[in-house]
């Protein structure tokens, strides 16, 4: 799994072989089968994860069961409750394999020792906060300004790979949009 990530961290910036030898020790392979928690509400969040293969969601459920999806995680992406992550407070999220997943996981600590001893992966990990910043941006913009089928416009020009991953209803969820809506949207396309 490693071999995927080196390819990543290549492909967002040169990294010498010490930072990737650094690098590889602190992180651990982990498989989650379709379905498989990663992390469950009221549970404190402790790790990091790259994705490597697969598609996981991060997401909450409201007092009538419904789901609210807050981020999607495909191949060469990161999740976690971050919240939880840092102030060690129990998560508010579920987060689950929608397909067979490989993940490589580490823990806030590792990762601060990586960052500080690796300037090259320092730099890869800004960029990838900063992208993280603007996609949240341009979704909390899009969630307050955008009609219904504008939003789901601007999720299939951005998420190509999604749309072909993920069920509709919960492209419908992500959206905050009802699944009627979402079909009678793609009916007008």
């Amino acid at each position: 799994m490693f071999d995927v990530f080196q390819q990543y961290l290549t492909a967002k910036g040169g990294i010498p072989d010490t930072e990737l030898a650094l690098i590889k020790t602190a992180f651990t392979a982990k498989k989650l089968r379709k379905k498989q928690y990663f992390l469950q509400e009221g549970d404190v969040s402790r790790h990091l994860a790259f994705v490597c293969k697969g598609c996981l969601r991060l997401y909450t459920l409201d007092e009538k069961g419904n789901e609210h999806i807050i981020q999607f995680a495909l191949d060469n992406w990161w999740i976690s409750d971050r919240e939880s992550l840092l102030s060690g407070n129990p998560s508010r999220y579920n987060i689950d394999a929608l397909e067979d997943s490989e993940l490589l996981i580490t823990t806030p600590e590792k990762m601060k020792n990586i960052i500080e001893k690796a300037p090259n992966f320092a730099k890869v990990m800004n960029r990838a906060q900063q992208i993280n910043f603007i996609a949240s941006q341009r979704r909390i913009q899009a969630a307050i300004s955008f009609a219904a089928e504008e939003k789901y416009q601007d999720f299939i020009q951005t998420y190509p790979d999604i749309v072909q991953r993920v069920p509709q209803h919960m492209i419908a969820s992500y959206l905050g949009i009802t699944r009627e809506t979402l079909s009678r949207i793609r009916k007008q396309k």
